[in-house]
């Protein structure tokens, strides 16, 4: 895994801009099943996005790649990540629409998330290339599946730092594109797709169940950090698995949680920091961020 150097510096994040429409509801609909909400609003979200406010929180310089579309969203996006210091000046233009979530959250703060890409499934190799000082000039950069893994593989490739990878959505994400990762951050259920969750024995604590998973995850990768959300993050560094639990708070909204906890490990590497210092301290800013409604981590980050 690289670090930080002399002339690097920062994060530079590759990845999807969306805006959110959310709506609460009091069960997550089942198939085929209409269920009322309670109410709903409109943010910004998109996981690179939420993982360069995450980063910005924390006080380092960070750059966004990206793309939106030219309808009003994207005005409403870009002006966002602005206002919360992330420099936008590689987030391209694409005639059409800004990329569109839809999140259902319930009670518990568990959510159900169904993704149109809009313009971020445009954000192209040339576009990368076109970015490739902030990439190059980075001490991480982050990548996602929300944009084509052929475009996040060559921002990798760009890369002189770290590189850390959420594979989500999982389906979306190449063994070329994992193997270009230093740090690849799944939750439970996207490292079960990726080992092949039919032959996953599921006896045991979720604890327990995730070391088995860590464990047959690509050994190559030369550490994992794979979510467990309420449960804590598993850290996989070589052959040496630690299990950090995760603090007790009363979740309002679980969107955004992990990246949140990226954003945050990723600033935290990028000055220096310790990994498992960063992984705690982003562990304590994925907590604050599921007391809040929306996927946008907040800006506040007293006490964390």
């Amino acid at each position: 895994m690289n670090s930080s150097s002399t002339g690097r510096g920062g994060v530079t994040v590759v990845g999807s801009i969306h805006v959110d429409l959310v709506y609460d509801v009091p069960t997550l609909p089942r198939p085929g099943e209409t269920v009322l909400t309670t109410g709903h609003r409109t943010g910004v979200g998109g996981k690179g996005a939420n993982q360069a406010v995450a980063a910005a929180a924390h006080g380092v310089a960070v750059s966004m790649v990206g793309a939106v579309g030219t309808d009003a969203d994207a005005d409403v996006v870009v002006d966002a990540l602005r206002g919360r210091s992330v420099d936008t000046q590689a987030v391209v233009r694409r005639d059409g629409r800004t990329g569109c979530a839809i999140v259902a959250v319930d009670p518990a703060g568990e959510n159900l998330i169904l993704v149109d890409g809009g313009a971020s499934a445009s954000l192209g190799i040339g576009d990368v290339h076109a970015a490739a000082d902030a990439i190059a000039a980075a001490a991480v950069v982050v990548v996602q599946g929300e944009v084509p893994a052929a475009t996040s593989a060559a921002a990798a490739g760009l890369a002189t730092g770290t590189v850390i990878l959420t594979p989500a959505p999982v389906e979306a994400v190449t063994p070329d594109l994992i193997a270009c990762a230093d740090i690849l951050v799944p939750n439970l259920h996207e490292a079960e797709r990726l080992v092949g969750a039919d032959v996953v024995d599921r006896d045991g604590s979720v604890v327990e169940h995730a070391m088995w998973v860590a464990r047959a995850l690509p050994a190559a990768i030369e550490v994992v950090l794979l979510t467990l959300g309420s449960h804590g993050v598993l850290v996989r560094r070589g052959a040496e698995l630690t299990h950090v639990p995760a603090g007790v708070v009363t979740a309002v909204d679980t969107t955004g949680a992990g990246d949140a906890f990226v954003g945050a490990v990723a600033a935290g590497l990028a000055r220096g920091d310790d990994l498992m210092d960063a992984v705690h301290a982003g562990q304590r800013y994925a907590a604050k961020a599921v007391q809040v409604a929306g996927a946008t981590p907040p800006a506040d980050v007293d006490g964390v």
